[in-house]
């Protein structure tokens, strides 16, 4: 084994989340005291959030940490789980 560490991917939902509440992503970074490019860099996955902000994001979206990040592949929508 030569002790490299598998890619550290983080997949999430906040442009989902985000369009579901018709919130913008200045809206967003806004409430939450961020840049909103971060935003931008945090759904394409060009940015991995630090705990608190991922535990900021669920809370202002209102639902566990899990529904909003994942080290897994989110199912497309219509896909069986």
């Amino acid at each position: 084994m030569s002790g490299e560490r598998p890619s550290e991917v983080v997949y999430n939902r906040l442009a989902m989340l985000r369009a579901e509440r018709g919130i913008s992503r200045r809206e967003l970074s806004e409430a939450l005291g961020i840049h909103y490019q971060t935003v931008g860099y945090l759904e394409r996955g060009e940015f991995r959030p630090s705990l608190y902000l991922a535990l900021r994001l669920s809370q202002y979206f209102g639902v566990p940490v899990e529904v909003v990040f994942s080290t897994e592949p989110f199912p497309r929508l219509g896909e069986n789980p």
